[in-house]
């Protein structure tokens, strides 16, 4: 089931942290097609600090919005660690924003492998400080239908960018 609830008040948390460290913030979504860019949205003032956001759903996309490598793509596939990486650096890039989410997976009910089955999903985290630029992935397997898996990737994101807010 779907928790709105917990979406909308995640939503609220990374804003408020936005706002209180005057920073921006960027999406690059592939299986959430952009429905983490449609909640943080969904938050009145939010134009403060989400200027734009990028559904990069095919391959095509992942290169032409934002620099995905050609290479990277054939050699890893679109889900992967090092795909989410550069479409967080990416999204970062042409955004010019401080932090930037990005996601990957396969939601299903089809596409899975052994190696990537249905729910696999990563999870890229950018962040502009002082100190640099930085990037860290993730990945989880989250059961369910389809929209339960895009739901659960909206709520990690979510979760995990405001740990990267707070923290730097």
């Amino acid at each position: 089931m779907i928790n709105n609830d917990e979406i909308t008040r995640l939503s609220i948390e990374v804003g408020k942290a936005l706002i209180e460290k005057k920073c921006t913030l960027t999406t690059a979504e592939s299986c959430t097609g952009g429905w983490i860019a449609k909640v943080i949205t969904d938050i009145a003032g939010s134009s403060e600090y989400y200027h734009r956001g990028f559904v990069t759903y095919s391959n095509e996309a992942k290169h032409e919005m934002i620099g995905v490598d050609e290479s990277t793509l054939a050699q890893h596939g679109a889900v992967s660690e090092e795909v989410v990486c550069q479409m967080a650096l990416g999204a970062l890039k042409a955004a010019k924003a401080d932090f930037a989410i990005s996601v990957s997976g396969i939601a299903g009910p089809g596409g899975g492998s052994a190696d990537k089955p249905v729910g696999l999903v990563w999870f890229g985290f950018a962040c502009k400080n002082a100190s640099g630029t930085h990037v860290i992935a993730k990945h989880c397997i989250f059961s369910g239908n389809r929209e339960q898996v895009r739901a659960e990737s909206v709520i990690f994101s979510l979760k995990s960018i405001y740990k990267e807010i707070i923290n730097n």
